[in-house]
């Protein structure tokens, strides 16, 4: 006999979001705050700086944000679309900076950035289920069209950002003089 009030799949998808969220929640707060041995703002900023994000304040502040906030509305499975999208262009910003070192984390690599940019990205695509704030507000921050539109608007931000840093690294690099 089966109880028809508890879905697997819903379960599943709760489980995964509040995962997922709870450990990019943590890993923005580490940025923001300066909670759980983070850099806070300031620290931060000037490591983001460091690796080619300028202003590194800035770049923080929004990596903080879209880790953070995204982590937490995954979590709570609200607006998920936007949520997962933005969560997973974070990841593709740190996956960037790990890149060089290879795919595997024990040697720096990008796979956990990675893997975790692909499950915000499944949940952004797929929706957070019945136990989901987006299913009691009747999913009207969770529709279809929002799904492409976050997904892509968060790419050509990635894009820029990374093209950005592409550059920055450049002339670092050649020791061309900052505002040269």
């Amino acid at each position: 006999m089966t109880c028809s009030c508890l879905d697997r799949r819903d379960l599943g998808l709760l489980l995964l979001r509040a995962g997922t969220g709870g450990v990019l929640a943590a890993h923005g707060s580490q940025k923001l705050f300066g909670w759980f041995g983070g850099g806070g703002l300031e620290g931060t900023g000037a490591f983001m700086e460091s690796i080619g994000y300028a202003p590194g304040k800035r770049n923080a502040l929004t990596a903080g944000l879209a880790e953070a906030g995204g982590g937490t509305l995954l979590a709570l499975g609200l607006a998920t679309p936007a949520a997962g999208s933005a969560a997973a262009g974070a990841m593709a910003g740190a996956a960037a900076v790990h890149a060089p070192q290879g795919f595997f984390s024990q040697g720096g690599g990008y796979e956990y950035p990675a893997f975790l940019g692909m499950v915000c990205a499944a949940l952004a695509v797929t929706g957070p289920g019945r136990y989901s704030v987006d299913h009691a507000l009747g999913h009207c921050l969770n529709r279809a069209w929002m799904v492409p539109a976050a997904l892509a608007g968060t790419a050509v931000g990635v894009l820029a950002t990374l093209a950005a840093r592409k550059k920055k690294v450049r002339e670092q690099s050649e020791g061309v003089p900052p505002g040269a």
